[in-house]
């Protein structure tokens, strides 16, 4: 592979813009590396996406995460931390799901998602046969040898043009059928139509459907299946506070309530960023030899002065509407586990529904938490905090929903669909509810109302995603989920690292390559 492009001139002292997963590892990764940051938030709190909302009733108070709800691969976290010489095991609890999922399909069987070779193997035989097991056995060899092929030369790297692939991993991706369809690789595995959706419906997170998504991002289902999903005590945000008491610590001047406003620039170089407390204060300006920045794209590219060029314009993912609700503790039927998803009936129909036609799930598919079943911490003795994830169409796809009016409606079927399939008391109505809808994502500045940012189709994957390095700037850095390598906690946390390696070059050893973390199950 090429060398790694870096800034010129001088980088002493970075400000990083956003203090959510991707500016917080940037900024521990550049202070282990000897830079001074200035880290500017405009929220009062790190995190986010991975917020948090605090949420008291009769009964009590509850702690509900408003962004993501699955953790996998922490050993990102461990790289974070080691940076400045801090381990996440200090700074966090987590705790190992297992199952990872209970996956439960319309005609009302069920699969517990291990990711333990042996206990899925088991729960596989048993609900699905032989074949299916055997089958399993393959897949699982698959999607690691793909992780492996991946991690170090794709994911986990700078990449500056496509001939920045080029290499014997590449070599091997190819061969592995990376660059065909996921959907159909799975389907030469496994006979039984559930699994295939257990083991595809991660595409979803990439922004793509499993019919239409490269091979390559089977490694999202290896990061689910097979590396294992964690929960920190405290809800996710739990992560964010941890990651930012670490940099506070290690050196970092973090200023919460602080919404940046202009970069000030000398020709192709910023020189400052300038800022405006949330107290009313008066303008800051905090001079700099690089920024980092992490907003949303279009938020990112208006600081910059404009987006760059694209032969075709960025194609976003599909959104989500969620609701979050205090329930009693539920009856003893009724299913209890961390993750549930819940499968409708239909499956490429709805992709075609919520990505190409621009219609809510007509047989929805659903994803149930209930986190205080791992922390009771997060809510009252004898209640249930309770959030509901549905896939829906973006306000690009879909700019006729009227989401303030339909939102509510729409959140009450859902409720009526968990009823129906007994993931929900019958005659039970929630103390309180909240709602999110693409309106709301953007209302917050997220792009097409959608939380998942740009799509990862073949177009805008890899050293075709949009760069992190900045044309017409030469002291800039883009970090999140909108840049290299994308979408989730993972690849957020890379993206960090990867901005701070073109400041301060490449830093081998905090590399989380094929084969690291002692917390991967193989």
């Amino acid at each position: 592979m090429s060398s790694v492009r870096t800034l010129p001139g001088r980088t002493d002292h970075v400000v990083v813009v956003g203090a959510g997963l991707a500016g917080l590892s940037t900024t521990l990764h550049l202070l282990g590396a000897g830079r001074r940051v200035t880290l500017l938030e405009r929220e009062e709190f790190p995190g986010g996406r991975a917020g948090r909302l605090d949420v008291t009733d009769e009964h009590g108070a509850y702690r509900l995460d408003t962004g993501p709800t699955v953790l996998t691969m922490p050993e990102l976290l461990d790289s974070a931390f080691a940076a400045v010489g801090e381990t996440t095991a200090n700074r966090l609890d987590l705790v190992r799901l297992d199952p990872a999922y209970r996956a439960e399909f319309a005609d009302g069987s069920a699969i517990a998602v291990h990711t333990d070779a042996a206990a899925m193997e088991h729960e596989i035989r048993q609900t699905c046969g032989p074949d299916s097991a055997q089958g399993y056995r393959r897949l699982r060899r698959w999607l690691t040898d793909l992780y492996r092929a991946e991690m170090g030369s794709f994911i986990d790297a700078n990449l500056d043009s496509p001939f920045s692939l080029v290499g014997p991993d590449l070599a091997r991706l190819v061969a592995l059928g990376g660059f065909g369809r996921l959907g159909r690789r799975i389907e030469r595995f496994l006979p039984d139509e559930r699994l295939r959706r257990i083991f595809s419906f991660q595409a979803l997170y990439a922004g793509v459907a499993p019919q239409r998504a490269l091979g390559a991002y089977g490694v999202i289902a290896y990061m689910d299946t097979i590396a294992g999903v964690w929960f920190p005590r405290g809800g996710m945000r739990a992560m964010g506070s941890a990651l930012a008491g670490a940099a506070s610590d290690a050196g970092a001047d973090i200023r919460y309530g602080h919404r940046v406003t202009r970069l000030v620039r000398s020709g192709d170089r910023v020189t400052a960023v300038r800022s405006v407390p949330a107290d009313g204060g008066e303008e800051i300006e905090t001079a700099c030899d690089a920024v980092v920045l992490t907003p949303e794209l279009p938020a990112a590219y208006d600081l910059l002065g404009g987006a760059p060029r694209r032969p075709l314009g960025l194609r976003w993912s599909p959104s989500a509407v969620v609701v979050h609700a205090g329930m009693p503790a539920p009856a003893p039927g009724v299913a209890k586990h961390h993750h549930t998803i819940s499968f409708g009936g239909s499956w490429e129909g709805t992709f075609r529904e919520i990505i190409d036609r621009g219609r809510l799930m007509s047989d929805p598919s659903l994803l149930v938490t209930r986190p205080g079943l791992t922390d009771p911490g997060l809510q009252p003795a004898g209640r249930e905090l309770m959030s509901v994830l549905a896939p829906c169409p973006n306000t690009v796809v879909a700019p006729g929903i009227d989401w303030d009016r339909i939102g509510p409606a729409y959140a009450e079927e859902l409720f009526g669909v968990l009823v129906d399939r007994g993931l929900a008391d019958p005659g039970v109505t929630p103390s309180w509810t909240r709602l999110w809808t693409p309106h709301d994502w953007a209302a917050a500045g997220m792009a097409a109302g959608t939380p998942f940012s740009a799509s990862h189709t073949l177009a805008q994957t890899g050293p075709f995603r949009p760069r992190n390095l900045v044309r017409g700037v030469s002291n800039a850095v883009l970090a999140g989920c909108g840049t290299t390598p994308g979408v989730g906690i993972p690849p957020v946390l890379i993206s960090g690292r990867l901005a701070a390696e073109r400041i301060t070059g490449p830093q081998s050893s905090e590399r989380v390559g094929p084969g690291a973390g002692s917390r991967v199950a193989r």
